[in-house]
């Protein structure tokens, strides 16, 4: 009882804390020279840039205002909004994550929509036929969805989402493989280890981990979605034929991967402490270089991690992405074409003292000139410019551009404003560096090099099957992550998820997989889970009729 009644008030002192930080010492106006600044709360873990950033203080310069941003720390995304909820206060901006329709129910944001005339940059963000797929209930638009924007053509060079990745230095120490099934993959990782089972340190090689904290658990459930050849609908795979959903967690194939994973563990493939590790352990271990593989979004580690690893001269230790597969009739859809999340995105709440003044400068930030500096740097220090129009980095930008302390003190990607991918819009570059064809090859480590050449490739996104169009109804999981607790398919969909963070680790540890299998089985059937499908086959309808103009 003492430890709970601990816990308890620990917590309290958390909320009160960031309460503190978000809502009461929020600040009204800005500040020296006449720059508004705004505060902003990302509820996901990030890195907070210093005061004086150069490219922040440009922008500042140029368009009257800045935004201090705070991260997630300490707690779930529905645990930080629920604070602010309970409070009634809020930052005058927020990316609210898995909190967005909470924010919503509760009036907290301000409908962009009834603003947007005076913004064209807002406005001409999504055509109509977009904007209606973000229209809540009541008509309005609440957020602006800001990933998967794409201008021109998409450039992309990196696979920005789900695979299973591993080292360069283990597919180079088995002269490069095809390696296309899960039996194959986990078979490369079990002959690596016993033959490197350590570091040069004497540290232990960990072959494969698994993320469970949180939402990311994502990590561990949804890759038998994946290996039977589907894209990322996220919540239920769906019959292309047939357009029917179905339940990819009982599937056999969810079987027999749970199984792999439990006889993995058990002769120590699979990361012993794997079911308590939290994100920033996660992050901590892969960037030690140590672990050869895992599956998950190159978006929740890839940077950070490979910044690390680069900086530590590890680049042998690089991740590619693999589509893994269940057995070779199956072709893999890890890549899929850029598809709108309309789960949520950047919001203005009713807190902020300044809406025009917010709008503008979000307005103001998918300017060229703002763009340029948000996503390459400030030019003759972060990047130059050749006769044609081209830019590109020297060596020694590369490498400032990778180094943490260089990126705090002088990058400023906004990266939770919405941004465009694929073409800038001077027609002549990549919107990001790393999406530049000369950029990336150029800056391309050795061992990468040779790796992508050795399977006839010259980015990450070409190890992977090419990218199909997108079906209607395409993804999934933008409408199952509004669903709340307030109707029965979101009550029945947010219990599966209790239910698997209780089960899925202990069916990967079991001396007894049969036996665990069969219990776990038995208590996802009492859901009612065919509910849930129901609700997903109706809405999976309604996206097809709004696409075929009924």
């Amino acid at each position: 009882m003492k430890k709970n009644i601990t816990r308890m008030l620990a917590m309290l002192l958390a909320v009160l804390t960031l309460t503190c930080c978000l809502v009461g010492c929020k600040k009204e106006e800005a500040e020296e020279g006449g720059v508004k600044e705004f505060d902003m709360f990302i509820a996901m873990p990030g890195s907070e840039i210093n005061d004086g950033n150069a490219v922040q203080e440009k922008l500042a310069e140029l368009y009257g205002a800045k935004i201090k941003e705070t991260w997630l720390t300490g707690q779930t995304a529905e645990e930080a909004i629920g604070v602010m909820v309970a409070a009634g206060e809020y930052p005058d901006m927020i990316e609210a994550s898995d909190g967005y329709q909470m924010m919503v129910d509760a009036g907290a944001l301000v409908a962009i929509d009834e603003y947007w005339d005076d913004y064209p940059n807002i406005k001409n963000w999504l055509p109509e036929s977009e904007w209606n797929k973000v229209r809540k209930e009541d008509g309005h638009i609440y957020a602006i969805p800001q990933f998967g924007i794409i201008n021109g053509r998409d450039t992309a060079t990196y696979h920005n989402d789900e695979a299973w990745w591993i080292q360069t230095r283990v597919l180079a120490w088995d002269n490069y493989p095809e390696i296309k099934t899960l039996d194959q993959y986990f078979d490369l990782l079990q002959r690596y280890y016993e033959a490197n089972p350590t570091e040069e340190d004497g540290t232990s090689v960990i072959p494969f981990t698994i993320l469970t904290d949180d939402w990311r658990y994502y990590c561990l459930e949804n890759p038998p979605m994946f290996l039977d050849g589907f894209p990322n609908d996220g919540c239920v795979n769906v019959d292309p034929v047939t357009k029917k959903v179905f339940d990819y967690n009982t599937t056999p194939t969810a079987k027999y991967y749970f199984n792999k994973l439990n006889e993995m563990y058990k002769i120590g493939v699979v990361d012993p402490e794997f079911a308590t590790m939290k994100y920033d352990d996660y992050i901590s271990k892969l960037s030690t270089g140590r672990v050869l593989g895992m599956v998950d979004q190159f978006w929740n580690f890839g940077w950070q991690v490979h910044d690390a690893l680069n900086t530590a001269g590890m680049t042998d230790r690089t991740y590619v992405p693999l589509g893994i597969v269940i057995d070779e009739t199956k072709t893999d859809r890890y890549h899929s074409a850029s598809a709108l999340d309309a789960s949520g995105g950047f919001s203005i709440t009713t807190s902020c003292d300044d809406i025009e003044g917010a709008l503008q400068f979000v307005n103001d930030m998918l300017n060229l000139d703002a763009l340029t500096l948000r996503q390459w740097g400030i030019e003759g220090v972060d990047y130059l410019v050749d006769t044609d129009g081209t830019f590109y980095r020297t060596q020694e930008m590369r490498d400032k551009a990778a180094d943490a302390t260089y990126k705090a003190d002088n990058l400023c990607p906004y990266s939770y404003l919405p941004a465009w991918e694929g073409m800038s819009l001077d027609g002549i570059n990549a919107a990001t560096p790393g999406n530049q064809g000369r950029e990336f090859m150029e800056g391309m480590k050795p061992e990468v090099k040779e790796c992508l050449e050795a399977y006839g490739c010259e980015t990450y996104v070409e190890m992977l099957n090419p990218s199909q169009e997108n079906s209607p109804w395409f993804p999934l999981w933008s409408w199952s992550n509004d669903l709340t607790t307030d109707t029965e398919a979101g009550q029945v969909w947010a219990d599966m998820a209790t239910l698997k963070h209780e089960w899925l680790a202990k069916v990967v540890i079991a001396k007894d997989f049969e036996s665990e299998w069969n219990a776990y089985m038995a208590e996802y059937e009492k859901l009612g889970v065919q509910t849930f499908l129901d609700a997903a086959q109706a809405e999976l309808e309604r996206r097809v009729a709004i696409a075929e103009g009924k």
